[in-house]
């Protein structure tokens, strides 16, 4: 893991989550989680999370109204919700290296804290308000554009349902098959568990997940899944 994070980090180390920091502090602040600071020192972090957070929001408020101009405002609230809220962020977190990346404390590493929905969440958030700060919203938009692109291009994610639900109905429609999902690991502190889980279809496995709860990590698995097709 050690290596990961080192090989992650040295090859561009301005670079995060598609975007070329023209001022590396800022990538690194975003990175620096409370825990791995000595008390009294600024949280620079939670600030650039408070920042990211009404960027975050503008962002894909912004990007719903271009991509489904004729729906109601109640619909795109609800849409802007869904892809907001802390599963989904931890998510992207995970799919851009965030958590690799990652500077824990000691003891928040041990204890799993790489992997915690609500740290990946926060640290995703952080990012975007250091991009925010370091090109303005305009690139700052462009960068959500890109991680949300697979979200953004579905009329799914309008409708109330899950993308077990959407995958299923997929596959049946394309294959007349049903999904397959298969645990293959549980890991991390009792207080603090994660599961993996990998979706098959036709004997071909399409996408692993992760999440703090069996059906957490098959909806993942089930999201990845459909962004690969």
């Amino acid at each position: 893991m050690k290596r990961q994070r080192a090989k992650q980090q040295g090859a561009h180390p301005e670079e995060l989550g598609g975007y070329r920091f023209k001022n590396p502090s800022l990538r690194a602040a975003a990175l620096a989680h409370s825990s791995s600071l000595p008390p009294g020192v600024v949280r620079e972090s939670e600030q650039l999370e408070f920042l990211g957070d009404a960027v975050l929001d503008l962002a894909i408020a912004d990007l719903l109204l271009a991509q489904f101009p004729e729906e109601a405002e109640g619909s795109l609230s609800k849409c802007r919700a869904r892809l907001v809220c802390t599963a989904t962020l931890a998510a992207k977190a995970r799919e851009l290296g965030i958590g690799e990346a990652l500077q824990l404390g000691r003891g928040e590493d041990r204890s799993g804290g790489r992997e915690k929905d609500s740290i990946l969440a926060a640290a995703y958030e952080s990012v975007v308000g250091a991009i925010y700060r370091d090109g303005g919203f305009v690139r700052a938009r462009s960068a959500i554009r890109r991680h949300f692109a697979a979200e953004l291009r579905s009329d799914a994610i309008l409708e109330n349902r899950d993308w077990k639900t959407i995958l299923q109905e997929q596959t049946q429609a394309r294959l007349r098959l049903l999904p397959e999902y298969r645990f293959v690991a549980e890991d991390g502190p009792a207080h603090a568990r994660r599961f993996r889980c990998e979706v098959w279809v036709a004997g071909v496995m399409l996408a692993t997940g992760r999440g703090t709860s069996k059906r957490e990590a098959e909806q993942e698995a089930a999201a990845i899944a459909l962004r690969a097709t």
